[in-house]
């Protein structure tokens, strides 16, 4: 989702930057600011939050279903607690 909103954002002239992995900064469109950093660990990425007009949330394990309900705790639920915390 992310590689569709961020030139969608870019275009409508806001400042963009997007939480990357180490290796992965090159893979964001041209313009978006590469913050490196853990989605698990807040604290990783929670100094390049604050101010901001938004934030969005787009981590998750792909196509969700019941198999993978351990994978959704620790990834989705887990990412997810650690951004409202670096949010609030």
């Amino acid at each position: 989702m992310g590689s569709r909103l961020i030139p969608r954002l870019l275009s409508a002239g806001h400042d963009v930057a997007a939480l990357t992995r180490p290796g992965s900064a090159s893979r964001l469109p041209k313009g978006c600011h590469p913050i490196i950093g853990d989605a698990l660990d807040g604290a990783s990425y929670a100094a390049h939050v604050q101010p901001t007009d938004a934030f969005v949330h787009l981590v998750g394990v792909s196509h969700p279903s019941p198999a993978k309900a351990a994978q959704f705790e620790a990834i989705d639920k887990c990412s997810a607690l650690q951004a409202f915390g670096v949010a609030k």
